[in-house]
């Protein structure tokens, strides 16, 4: 687990590798599905979801990035504080954890065909010829 300490200064940093980091290295974490956690740097108090919360809002601006629509987020709004706000948090998580395991499902079947198709398997021999030639020429130079 990676603990990131949030100062008042806004700045962030890393413990685990004693340096300084910004918004982009948190991205970097959540991409890399780094554990991690970040604390405000006085109180101890567990601030991740502010910084989370931030970096999908500076996503959000960009419209060709954007996931949410206005519409998503007045639904969204519509169930805070309602019965059903911790059904539908639960809901969502699976939900998003069950799209990313067949996104990485349907990506490692799609590796498995190119790999085994004619393309693939020419481009296979291609690298090894290449290696090979590669090789050869510094053992020549030598």
């Amino acid at each position: 687990m990676v603990t990131i300490k949030k100062y008042p200064n806004r700045r962030l940093y890393d413990t685990s590798r004693s340096q300084y980091v910004n918004m982009d290295y948190i991205k970097t974490l959540v991409n890399e599905r780094t554990d991690f956690n970040v604390v405000d740097s006085k109180s101890g108090d567990d601030v991740t979801k502010t910084i989370l919360l931030q970096i999908i809002s500076e996503s959000e601006t960009n419209e060709h990035q954007s996931l949410l629509t206005n519409k998503l987020l007045k639904q969204l709004i519509r169930f805070y504080d309602s019965d059903m706000q911790l059904f539908l948090r639960e809901y969502l998580e699976q939900s998003l954890i069950n799209f990313m395991e067949q996104q990485d499902s349907l990506q490692g079947m799609m590796k498995n065909m190119v790999d085994t198709s004619p393309l693939g398997m020419f481009s296979k021999i291609m690298e090894q010829n290449i290696d090979a030639w590669t090789k050869s020429t510094k053992d020549q130079k030598k």
